[in-house]
């Protein structure tokens, strides 16, 4: 179906633009420009949609359930947090693991997410043995981002020490095959994409680590991995290889532009200059990060590299792109002790920057894909808030309660196409 929406403005790289319609055609963009004939958006913008770039749905189920000390372990952190979610980890079966994932992909919709990059690693019953469908669960997850209507990048995790049983398997080459009945299966879902990922160089060996490069970069596929999140993941791969995570990467050739490094925390600067090198990119999950007492993201020089930056509400203690994007800044300003930190050369602020870390792309033009964020001009948050001040409002002074709709494909998800 072919339409022509006419909302009071655009929002994207360019800037706010007024007068102008967007028409759609199977999913995609196919012409931006002065428009007077359409569906009507009054009091709303549009600007492209964000990208959740690391997402455990099932996570989602901890929510509340996490904000208390444990007697038995007064001291609570990263490692006592991951005891609570290998507990829920292996309670899931295929039922709840849609469910739970479905739900949390439907909050995404609401607060501005169109695509969701869910990071798989809960693959088989609890007890290790492999479902009759080995992608029983994958399929789950795909499942319910199908029906919530959200894009989905799915990406099946190796896993081969440590954790719990469900999540390990025997040898690289099962999980591989695993992998390719997943993507050949995946073909017929529109809205999906698989591409694969190790889960950290706690749990993934070197030779692995290798194995599982080589295929990502034969097929060109997204390849993504933990990195650098926790200092005693750093202090155990020193031990175990004399270098550190992101230093063993680049030894296993795992390193590439399809490559993310999901965290990157406590990343130094030479292990910074090889994900320059390299193209590699870095996700950060601020929100996820804060909640864990992982400490912060190295945001200044990763702005310095000119690595790629995306966001990713990981755990989902929120779900809300405007605040992982605003944690960025805030986080550079009590580090350093300034003001409008993270600022790109050519520009006076960091909002572009930060904007560009959470949309899916910089502009909408012909040839994209139809997923947008629809923005509610009238809401108190942005009340009063002149057009050209608008990015820096969203990213500044407001939240994901301003997302008044979310467009994938051309089609309005969230909360449904108006009648």
């Amino acid at each position: 179906m072919r339409r022509t929406l006419l909302p009071d403005l655009i929002l994207d790289s360019r800037g706010a633009r007024f007068g102008v319609g967007i028409t759609v055609e199977d999913g995609r963009v196919v012409e931006v420009g002065p428009a007077t004939d359409g569906e009507r958006l009054p009091g709303r913008a549009l600007m492209p949609g964000f990208v959740n770039d690391h997402s455990h749905a099932f996570q989602r189920g901890l929510r509340g359930q996490v904000e208390r000390l444990d007697p038995e372990h007064p001291h609570d952190d990263f490692w006592t947090w991951r005891e609570r979610m290998y507990s829920l980890a292996g309670s899931l079966d295929p039922d709840s693991i849609r469910r739970i994932s479905e739900g949390c992909f439907r909050e995404m919709l609401s607060a501005g997410y169109t695509n969701v990059t869910e990071f798989h690693y809960v693959h088989h019953q609890p007890d290790g043995t492999p479902y009759g469908d080995p992608n029983t669960l994958s399929k789950a997850v795909a499942q319910a981002a199908e029906n919530a209507g959200i894009r989905l990048l799915l990406l099946p995790v190796a896993y081969a020490r440590g954790g719990i049983a469900r999540f390990r398997d025997p040898s690289v080459r099962t999980f591989l095959e695993r992998v390719d009945a997943l993507a050949e299966w995946a073909g017929e879902h529109p809205l999906l994409e698989v591409g694969i990922a190790a889960h950290s160089v706690r749990a993934v060996p070197k030779g692995w680590l290798q194995e599982i490069g080589r295929y990502a970069r034969s097929r060109r596929l997204p390849l993504h991995i933990h990195a650098d999140e926790q200092p005693r993941e750093i202090e155990e791969c020193k031990a175990e290889y004399g270098v550190r995570p992101i230093e063993l990467l680049a030894e296993a050739s795992f390193l590439g532009p399809n490559t993310t490094i999901v965290h990157a925390t406590h990343a130094s600067e030479e292990e910074l200059n090889l994900l320059a090198e390299h193209g590699s990119a870095v996700c950060a999950c601020p929100t996820t990060e804060g909640n864990l007492g992982d400490g912060f993201l190295p945001a200044e020089s990763i702005l310095r590299h000119g690595i790629k930056l995306s966001i990713g509400s990981d755990s989902h203690v929120r779900v809300d792109p405007f605040e992982e994007l605003r944690e960025i800044e805030t986080s550079a300003r009590r580090l350093s002790g300034g003001r409008n930190v993270l600022v790109q050369k050519g520009s006076d602020s960091p909002t572009p920057w930060l904007l560009l870390a959470g949309w899916q792309r910089e502009k909408i033009e012909a040839g994209a894909p139809a997923d947008f964020v629809e923005i509610d001009l009238t809401h108190p948050q942005l009340a009063d808030v002149e057009p050209d001040n608008l990015p820096a409002a969203l990213v500044f002074g407001a939240g994901s309660a301003v997302v008044s709709g979310a467009w994938v494909a051309g089609r309005r998800v969230y909360p449904g196409e108006r009648t």
